[in-house]
């Protein structure tokens, strides 16, 4: 059982390796989804997983480094912004939180929220990275 599932992970993996020039988050989580469900499903769980682990990995992919490095030394707003909800990768912030633009990059804006810089995607608020 278990070469069966090794040989199927190596099956997907090598059928979505040829798009990791393009989409590297997407394979990423392709694989390490495809992995884990023959784990836990054999190859239907295989298949679910990649497809799955597809999806997750290209809505979390990190913004570029240029992005990084511009929040990282944009100043801290005068007011400080502070939410109760836990800010996390994946998720849309509060409406009420006013974004930042990214100049040069306007697929990101940031704010800083409960002193954490955050990149987020300005067309559905959500968080991209959260820089610590």
């Amino acid at each position: 059982m278990n070469t069966k599932i090794i040989i199927l992970s190596a099956a997907v993996l090598a059928i979505l390796a040829p798009a990791a020039s393009a989409q590297q988050g997407t394979v990423n989580g392709a694989a390490g989804g495809a992995v884990t469900g023959a784990i836990v499903g054999g190859p239907v769980g295989a298949a679910v997983g990649g497809v799955v682990g597809a999806i997750a990995g290209t809505a979390i992919d990190p913004p570029p480094p240029r992005v990084v490095t511009y929040v990282e030394q944009a100043p801290i707003p005068a007011d400080p912004v502070v939410i109760q909800e836990k800010i996390v990768v994946g998720k849309p912030i509060p409406q009420t939180v006013v974004l930042t633009p990214v100049p040069d990059a306007p697929q990101y804006a940031y704010a800083v929220i409960n002193q954490e810089r955050v990149i987020v995607d300005p067309q559905t608020r959500t968080v991209v990275q959260v820089i610590r």
